[in-house]
């Protein structure tokens, strides 16, 4: 399985076989974001490993919420390697990904801007008020990012920053694509799809 995740702040693609795991992780430079990168790193990930697209037999993605420039980039480019080489692909949530990184299935509630916070707890709450979220949160444990950090130690002592930390992202997007493959989760190229809990922005010429 090839898996690839650009909707976070770093680029993670990942070769995996349900066993073992190969993991490129990328940064931003001052000239390009991450996820330009994300062509060129399955390309050098497939040849470290001797392999070629054909050899592959799933693709998986993070589907988000998170950058939308992220997010399009690493869904475009999951439906278009999927349809072409005749691959299954399964999509998974930033936030089931990131719920996962202490070894369990926790609390997480992301930056969503417009004083609003991404929340999930087993399940995707949406984008919640800032004010509400500060309820959901109290005395939980609970991930969250840089953003938030700060405002959401105020209502619980066991809180991390994913930012913080360097989290198997690629390899945890990858063992929950095998879950969902198990459970009998559609998986035709044609049902991935972007998460956009709110809108994207629209920007006016």
């Amino acid at each position: 399985m090839l898996s690839f995740d650009t909707c976070l702040d770093k680029t993670y693609v990942t070769l995996s076989d349900g066993k073992s795991f190969k993991n490129e992780i990328i940064l931003s430079d001052k000239e390009n974001y991450h996820s330009a990168y994300l062509i060129s790193t399955i390309v050098k990930i497939l040849k470290e490993s001797n392999m070629a697209p054909h050899d592959l037999d799933y693709i998986s993605t993070d589907i988000g919420p998170g950058s939308f420039t992220g997010i399009r980039a690493c869904v475009t480019v999951a439906r278009t390697l999927a349809q072409q080489l005749d691959l299954m692909a399964v999509g998974v949530s930033s936030l089931e990904i990131l719920s996962r990184i202490l070894g369990g299935n926790d609390l997480v509630a992301l930056d969503a801007r417009k004083n609003k916070a991404y929340v999930y707890d087993g399940k995707i709450l949406g984008a919640i008020e800032l004010e509400e979220a500060d309820k959901i949160v109290t005395g939980r444990r609970l991930i969250t990012d840089d953003s938030l950090y700060e405002r959401f130690s105020a209502f619980t002592n066991d809180i991390v920053s994913y930012q913080k930390g360097n989290y198997p992202l690629g390899e945890i997007l990858a063992k929950i694509s095998y879950e969902k493959i198990q459970s009998g989760a559609n998986t035709g190229w044609g049902e991935l799809k972007p998460l956009y809990i709110q809108p994207p922005p629209v920007f006016s010429k």
